[in-house]
């Protein structure tokens, strides 16, 4: 029986395929090997590191994982979790100090769970307290101390490398803060932020940084103009491989809760009666305040003079214009001892560059719904939250805890306040500021700047030992992408054979 046309010819042809389809895929898993084992981090390199904020407020704990091998002497560090601790901050348990420390067990128990238990030993643990402790130290040294004495004990109890608590400085707060900004944003390392995603900020080089807490507030960054004059205002950091000067300073009691207490006093200052009408709070909103907390907080000690009730009785009103002007009286804006001031005789320098602003700023501008508007656009929504009723407020927010929606009112135009006329962003610079609350999966916030600058003193492992030299990955990597091509370039010759090439079969 006669053979069909052709098949001898793809008798002759098929080893050629077999042998080409070989090389061919030979040749691309090599290529995708030699890429991978070169840039494929070895996971035991891994650092991990533990930071607790300890706020005014509330504590949170955030762990932080790095490679070993850190670039430019500075670990490239990134959130992998977060956890809240439940009750007050540690300063609320001044009267309660046993159970400061034990306050923390539940999170630290669950970092036990995320860093691998073979990293224990290795995994440096920080707190950091901040304004709220600055202000128990004042109140109380003795009983800060104690505070502090009672969570090192609780830490000191877990496996980790516990490596201190302290409190922070106001100022380190603010630069921290700066740190972990620019930082998340690829500005202090280009290759932190990807080349094909967008960016927040258009302009180049580093954005100042703006955070508000419960007991103070900071304003953070690099100044265009000569502050030789002013030192004092001023810190140097040095991470990747640079170094900057940044502006900043911190203002104590004046964070949104204590300058609702610094404006409640001025309050009672001309009232006789145990009742006062606020018109920072909303209409049919009631609050009773025990005149203890006036006359013992540092915040408003010096101003307060006794009164003949205990129990203060406050009343909203609910009218933006009022409180806005029942605000500006609780800054000083007098005796600018330099060039230049924001308030309380602060020097700083003008604003130059855009800034992000995050923690209560961005909470409270979330909440709003105007985190991108303009400054018109923001005083107009809260002309509009704070006339409305307080039983109106309750039913349309009924999961947000009461005490943060009774002080939304305030808390908003306490923010226009500070911003526009203390730091000076006017309708024109209100542009420049970008409220956040995460970039990249991280918070915003000092923990992360700390983490980075702790880095700086954290003896490296091992570095990573890549299996191939440089030159040597380049060439393989030549050498098989050329492999590749030549191969799909000869399949196709052979395959599409031109016809005066062939032989006929007989």
């Amino acid at each position: 029986m006669d053979q069909p046309k052709g098949s001898k010819l793809w008798k002759g042809t098929r080893p050629k395929y077999v042998i080409i389809g070989f090389l061919l895929v030979g040749a691309v898993i090599g290529l995708i090997a030699v890429a991978v084992s070169q840039y494929h981090p070895s996971t035991r390199n891994h650092k991990y590191g533990i930071v607790l904020d300890a706020g005014s407020s509330h504590t949170n704990m955030y762990i932080y994982k790095w490679p070993a091998e850190k670039e430019n002497d500075t670990g490239v560090v990134q959130q992998i979790d977060v956890c809240e601790v439940e009750g007050p901050g540690i300063s609320g348990y001044a009267s309660d100090v046993g159970n400061a420390g034990p306050s923390l067990k539940h999170c630290m128990d669950k970092a036990k769970e995320v860093v691998p238990e073979r990293k224990y030993r290795d995994t440096p643990v920080y707190l950091g307290a901040t304004a709220g402790m600055r202000l128990l130290r004042m109140e109380n040294a003795s009983t800060a101390k104690s505070v502090l004495s009672g969570v090192e004990a609780t830490l000191r109890s877990y496996p980790f490398n516990f490596r201190g608590a302290r409190i922070l400085s106001g100022e380190e707060e603010g630069a921290y803060g700066w740190i972990t900004l620019n930082y998340l944003l690829g500005n202090l390392r280009e290759a932190i932020w990807p080349s094909f995603l967008p960016r927040l900020f258009a302009r180049p080089g580093t954005i100042g940084a703006l955070d508000l807490g419960g007991a103070s507030t900071q304003i953070t960054f690099e100044p265009n103009q000569d502050t030789s004059g002013s030192s004092e205002y001023m810190l140097n950091f040095h991470l990747y491989g640079k170094t900057y000067s940044v502006y900043t300073h911190s203002y104590l009691c004046y964070g949104k809760d204590q300058a609702l207490r610094l404006k409640i006093l001025n309050n009672v200052k001309g009232s006789s009666t145990a009742r006062i009408q606020d018109p920072c709070f909303l209409k049919g909103y009631e609050r009773t305040m025990n005149m203890i907390d006036l006359s013992k907080n540092p915040c408003t000690a010096r101003s307060f003079h006794p009164k003949s009730f205990s129990i203060l009785h406050i009343e909203g009103t609910g009218d933006y214009e009022q409180c806005l002007a029942g605000i500006e009286d609780i800054f000083n804006s007098s005796g600018c001892p330099s060039s230049s001031c924001s308030f309380n005789a602060s020097f700083m320098p003008p604003l130059s560059g855009q800034f992000g602003a995050f923690s209560a700023f961005y909470y409270v501008m979330s909440f709003l719904n105007v985190t991108e508007q303009p400054m018109d656009e923001v005083i107009k929504a809260l002309k509009a939250f704070c006339s409305k009723s307080w039983a109106k407020v309750k039913a349309d927010y009924p999961k947000i805890k009461e005490k943060y929606l009774s002080e939304y009112c305030f808390a908003g135009t306490y923010v226009i306040s500070l911003l526009g006329k203390r730091y000076n962003f006017t309708k024109e610079k209100w542009s420049d500021i970008r409220f956040l609350g995460k970039v990249r999966d991280s918070d915003a916030g000092w923990t992360l700047g700390y983490m980075l600058n702790l880095t700086n003193m954290i003896n490296a492992e091992q570095s990573f030992l890549r299996p191939l030299s440089y030159i040597c990955h380049i060439c393989l990597m030549v050498v098989f992408s050329v492999m590749v091509v030549l191969l799909v370039v000869v399949g196709y010759v052979i395959y599409r054979k031109p016809k005066c090439l062939k032989k006929e079969a007989i």
